[in-house]
């Protein structure tokens, strides 16, 4: 079945974490700043061995369209976050990582977010069996050559930012960018 955006029944706007801290700035004068607290995230820049990035499909409601990402999600409370990496990269692709290493943190709007992204590059990564999705979840897997996915990241076929900074990353640390 292919991917198509939801109808929405109705919305809402409950809100997230959201803190509010009364500060004092360098001149003295107080500051409210506010803060949506999230858990971690952490993503995967996948390739097998014959160096086909593993990437994934999925419908985004915020901007209502079918992005094109990188495997990855919330890291859970009291995981590690390569362990979390791990688990979705299987969850989402069913791929198994050979070598999984850190490449960066970043953070994703440190003006009002305080949590941070962890981005891996897997290698030598292996299907090992089936998805096991979210219940929201619905993910189609492709397999691109790396350097189809460098000339999507050029074209703007990636789209999600921090997918980008991911991709930026794992390229710096497999010395492809110049």
């Amino acid at each position: 079945m292919p991917l198509t955006p939801w109808k929405i029944l109705e919305s809402r706007h409950p809100l997230p974490k959201f803190r509010m801290d009364t500060c004092e700035l360098p001149s003295g004068k107080p500051y409210k700043a506010f803060v949506l607290e999230f858990d971690a995230w952490a993503n995967v820049v996948a390739l097998t061995k014959d160096d086909k990035m593993v990437l994934i499909k999925q419908y985004r409601h915020g901007v209502r369209e079918i992005s094109l990402e990188l495997p990855g999600g919330v890291v859970d409370a009291g995981e590690d976050p390569l362990e979390g990496a791990k688990r979705e990269l299987m969850e989402e692709t069913g791929y198994l990582a050979g070598e999984m290493i850190e490449v960066g943190r970043i953070y994703p709007n440190p003006a009002i977010q305080q949590n941070t992204l962890y981005c891996y590059l897997a290698t030598d990564v292996e299907w090992a069996g089936e998805q096991h999705l979210d219940e929201s979840e619905e993910i189609e897997v492709a397999l691109v050559p790396l350097d189809e996915v460098i000339d999507l990241a050029r074209q703007g076929g990636f789209r999600h930012a921090l997918h980008v900074a991911a991709l930026f990353e794992a390229l710096i640390h497999l010395g492809r960018v110049k």
